[in-house]
């Protein structure tokens, strides 16, 4: 969808019907990885936290006629800059979509994969508050905030590949650490395989959000 109110080509799908006495809904951000689009990362929606809202936009940045959200200069080498610039600048677009479509600002749950669990996690580091939780599939350290923001019990998931060629296992726990020294509440996961997702990705991402009170139920 192109809306001339918002800064991102994306998704939005309200959350289901909430019945009394339920919770405020959740927003699912989903943030695609390099070559994705607003729609690749849908389908897990309903498998990650079914009756959620959903939020999905295209990263602006193409890389050989590739989407991303931000730029690199090589692989695992980024352009922080303009990480800086683009991280801000989906904040932007996450407050003016709230206020757009009715949702709560404060119940978004961003899951990302692989370069969107980047602009995730900086999002999370340069905007303390703009996120309520993260599932980051695939991340890596991005950005190093000076000073350190403060995200006091925040829960994050990461779940990374052990063979993965792309993000090294002491790359993702660097990011844990970060995190971590943010106050972050983190849960670190490793899957057997490499950098794709997986069905064990989901199923165990589903199932922490459900422990940590983060699902709207269908």
């Amino acid at each position: 969808m192109s809306d001339s109110r918002l800064s991102f080509d994306h998704v939005y799908q309200p959350p289901s019907t909430a019945k009394s006495g339920s919770p405020t809904p959740v927003t699912l951000l989903l943030l695609h990885g390099t070559g994705g689009n607003e729609h690749d990362l849908l389908p897990l929606a309903p498998m990650l936290a079914p009756g959620a809202g959903v939020l999905s936009p295209r990263g602006k940045v193409l890389e050989n006629g590739m989407p991303r959200f931000f730029r690199r200069l090589a692989e695992g080498v980024f352009d922080l800059a303009d990480l800086e610039r683009r991280t801000h600048d989906l904040g932007d677009f996450v407050t003016a979509a709230a206020a757009h479509y009715g949702f709560d600002p404060h119940r978004v749950v961003a899951s990302g994969f692989s370069n969107g669990a980047n602009i995730a996690s900086s999002l999370l580091l340069a905007r303390p508050g703009a996120l309520a939780a993260a599932v980051l599939f695939r991340g890596m350290v991005s950005l190093i905030p000076e000073p350190m923001p403060s995200l006091p019990q925040t829960p994050v998931l990461l779940s990374s590949g052990r063979t993965d060629p792309l993000v090294p296992v002491q790359e993702t726990e660097r990011l844990a650490a970060l995190l971590e020294l943010a106050g972050a509440d983190v849960t670190l996961l490793f899957q057997p395989g490499g950098h794709q997702l997986t069905r064990a990705d989901v199923e165990q991402a589903s199932r922490w959000l459900a422990e940590k009170r983060l699902m709207f139920p269908a």
